[in-house]
């Protein structure tokens, strides 16, 4: 077996490298043909050095790896795509975190939902379709894309409804929570069995069996008892109030709710300061940026550092090398899988994009039947979903108007701002981002036009509401965090 893998956006330095040890640690895929492409080639650069040591370490042939800058080269008979990109970069992603907090909306993670999430699918979403129009022309006829960009929901959205390609959105949440909920219980994760489904960075665990017994009901006042209690307070809380569970981290779930964000004063009371993802403002942005830094320095001793070793019991949890392997080989896998719903959420939309179990084999994807989810968790999907929708048909076609009822029904921004803010905050999030924005070229130039005016009348933007955050933290330069990695082995996540 050696189908052709491509990677693009390949320049994400570590989830590149560790898609390929997953892929490269089945027996059966290690011919496989790999193919990165990124149009930052310093980064892809990079990567291909780093990959190409551990193709050697493993006795596997260099010339299974090329890489190049060409996305239509790149998509040349493949039979898979993984696609992990951000238009944009950490330039578009700064203005999708700054500018709202002038109208004091304040994010943690800004990629899913809310202003950032919004934004960051307009500039995604006209990818997305060229992408896909791509992969119908150079692609192999059954080419399978899977995504792992956010916002999930949008792009898989966008991708099948528009874009005619096969595409399965993947993410790490579910698992990353079952391992959580485990912990708390004081129970092996693998004898835990669960049903859990929803909407991306919104699923919910509806049931909790270990040794036959359903443990859902048991879960509020173990989590209320455990040493996790003063980081998760969101999710705690959202437990104690729907019934369930829900798969995303505290800073994430804070964000894509009008309750625990919307009071700057309120806010600090349900933010975890251990780690940027329990909720600290902007704190995935300070991350990423500390690690581009960081990563620019210290490349050089990333060369030097033992190479990836390739095997079945090294791959990460992550699904895109086992659905490979599925599709491939015939073996069953279970996992969870963003895709159209299609009823398997019965009292979800057909149209929308859920994530809930799944099965992949030779056969292809497909989910389970779910049935109803509860209805107070199906409800707050509900509310998401309407803004995916109205996202997703402004993005694709450059519809402002839909653009600014998205940011209306949102429900953080709903929570914050008035509708003449709101206004003001899609006119200076539309200027800022205009490069990327191609389908609203005469909305901009319309914005562009207004700010001009305003400013010209000494009104600078933003609202009395405007903040710093409810908590942020400065961002480590590279010899902080180098010297982090010498003191405990790695650099702190912070």
């Amino acid at each position: 077996m050696a189908p052709r893998i491509c990677f693009i956006g390949a320049g994400s330095i570590g989830f590149t490298r560790k898609l390929v040890a997953d892929i490269l640690g089945v027996p059966e895929l290690r011919s496989s043909e790999l193919v990165f492409m990124d149009i930052d080639e310093q980064n892809l650069s990079r990567v291909e050095q780093l990959v190409a040591r551990d193709l050697d370490a493993n006795d596997l042939p260099a010339k299974m790896l090329t890489a190049t800058t060409d996305r239509k080269a790149a998509l040349k008979d493949a039979d898979y795509v993984f696609s992990t990109v951000r238009i944009g970069g950490l330039k578009a992603f700064e203005t999708d975190i700054e500018i709202p907090l002038k109208y004091g909306v304040d994010q943690c993670v800004g990629d899913t939902l809310s202003a950032g999430g919004i934004m960051y699918g307009q500039r995604n979403i006209a990818f997305i379709l060229d992408l896909a129009r791509d992969i119908r022309e150079h692609a192999a006829p059954d080419c399978l894309f899977m995504n792992y960009a956010n916002p999930m929901a949008m792009n898989v959205w966008a991708a099948h409804h528009y874009g005619g390609v096969r595409i399965v959105g993947l993410c790490h949440g579910v698992q990353g929570g079952h391992g959580l909920i485990a912990k708390v219980l004081g129970i092996p994760a693998e004898e835990l069995h669960y049903v859990c489904a929803g909407i991306n960075h919104q699923t919910w665990y509806t049931e909790l069996v270990y040794k036959g017994r359903d443990l859902t009901g048991e879960l509020l006042a173990a989590f209320e008892k455990s040493d996790v209690a003063d980081h998760e307070q969101v999710r705690i809380d959202m437990l104690r109030r729907f019934g369930y569970f829900s798969t995303e981290s505290n800073g994430h779930l804070s964000e894509y709710l009008p309750w625990y964000r919307k009071r700057i004063e309120e806010t600090p009371q349900w933010i975890g300061r251990e780690s940027w993802i329990h909720g600290e403002t902007g704190g995935y942005l300070r991350v990423c940026r500390e690690w581009r830094n960081y990563f620019d320095k210290e490349f050089p001793t990333w060369l030097e550092e033992p190479p990836y070793q390739y095997g079945p019991d090294k791959r990460s949890h992550e699904h895109g090398s086992r659905i490979v392997e599925a599709i491939e080989t015939g073996r069953l896998y279970r996992g969870h899988f963003n895709i159209v719903n299609n009823g398997a959420i019965s009292n979800l939309p057909d149209e929308a994009v859920v994530e809930g179990p799944g099965l992949a084999d030779h056969t292809g994807i497909r989910l389970l039947n779910v049935g109803d989810l509860p209805l107070g968790p199906a409800a707050v999907c509900d509310v998401s979903i309407n803004v995916q929708r109205l996202s997703v048909e402004a993005a694709v076609n450059g519809d402002e108007n839909l653009l600014r009822q998205a940011m209306m029904l949102d429900p953080l921004v709903g929570a914050i701002c008035s509708p003449p803010e709101i206004w003001d905050l899609v006119d200076e999030m539309l200027v800022a981002q205009k490069q990327w924005l191609p389908q609203y070229r005469d909305a901009i130039a319309a914005a562009e036009r207004r700010i001009k005016a305003k400013r010209a009348a000494g009104d600078r933007g933003g609202t009395a509401l405007a903040t710093e955050g409810a908590f942020r933290k400065p961002v480590r330069t590279a010899a902080e965090l180098a010297a982090e990695k010498a003191a405990r082995g790695r650099p702190d996540e912070g």
